[in-house]
């Protein structure tokens, strides 16, 4: 009897570390996710624009628009201060000791960007929702199209600078052999023929790795080792810092996360500025 009690234990321990694992990575299933819509310890948080997420939502997510994040001005698509996005997602019911589970349509970019902007004021427990909308309307789980009152909280952010790369610090990294700069956005914005920035092209030594090389076509993120060989081809090794851009970062955002949290990468940052910015200073050089 104790040899057993002795491998019950064994076993729970082992079950709860596993559970543990699991629960610091950055994806949930449609499923899990589905059974903590009654949580009042998880927010479900659309990133669709206001007028999808009037249409159709999953019951109880509230509402947050990446663009409502953003500073006015010239440069597009850079970050509020810490306080002021704060007191937006504390007015949408959002605080850091919440469970967050942050969903789209179908791309992952604007949950992606939410992801990131959630991690760098210190949200410990978001989690990415694994084939977006576009799963959960497969798997006939429930939507509405109501919007109920939220009641606003206080939301104390807790500002994660290893993950932010500003202008300079790039600049600063260009040379460096033990950083690789990802430029995520499309082939054709990486050689110069599309994009909208104030010049085109892309920063130096930067290697190109759109960040659709890591979704499957259902809107589901890649296996760990689908993954990580796309990463491993593509020359972004572990024992480097990676830097993440697009034009706004919004395509960044998806990247981090499987990085970060599916592969274990302990050193990733995220470009803010991005393209908009590096391209709006005359003296910062593009290829």
């Amino acid at each position: 009897m104790k040899k057993l009690t002795a491998l019950g234990i064994l076993i729970a321990l082992v079950f709860c570390f596993q559970s543990f694992v699991f629960a610091g990575e950055g994806l949930i299933s449609v499923s899990d996710a589905c059974k903590l819509t009654e949580d009042e310890s998880v927010v479900f948080v659309s990133a669709r624009n206001a007028e999808d997420y009037g249409k159709i939502h999953i019951p109880g997510a509230v509402n947050v628009w990446h663009a409502d994040l953003y500073k006015p001005g010239d440069v597009k698509g850079v970050l509020k201060s810490a306080d002021e996005i704060a007191k937006i997602l504390g007015s949408k019911g959002i605080s850091p000791d919440k469970t967050i589970i942050v969903y789209d349509a179908e791309e992952n970019t604007f949950s992606g960007r939410l992801y990131w902007i959630f991690d760098y004021l210190g949200v410990n427990k978001v989690k990415l929702l694994d084939g977006q909308m576009k799963m959960w309307r497969k798997k006939r789980k429930p939507v509405t199209g109501e919007v109920g009152e939220v009641a606003a909280v206080e939301f104390t952010p807790t500002v994660n600078d290893a993950i932010y790369a500003s202008t300079d610090y790039v600049a600063s990294k260009l040379k460096d052999a033990n950083t690789v700069i990802v430029d995520t956005r499309s082939a054709e914005e990486y050689k110069g023929e599309k994009g909208e920035a104030a010049r085109k092209g892309h920063l130096p030594v930067a290697i190109n790795l759109e960040y659709k090389n890591i979704i499957n076509e259902d809107a589901t993120i890649k296996s760990k080792e689908e993954l990580q060989k796309i990463f491993n081809d593509a020359g972004v090794s572990s024992n480097k810092e990676v830097i993440l851009y697009c034009e706004t970062s919004v395509r960044a955002g998806i990247m981090y996360m499987a990085l970060k949290d599916l592969l274990g990468y302990s050193n990733v940052k995220v470009y803010d500025g991005a393209m908009y910015e590096w391209a709006a200073d005359p003296n910062k050089p593009l290829e």
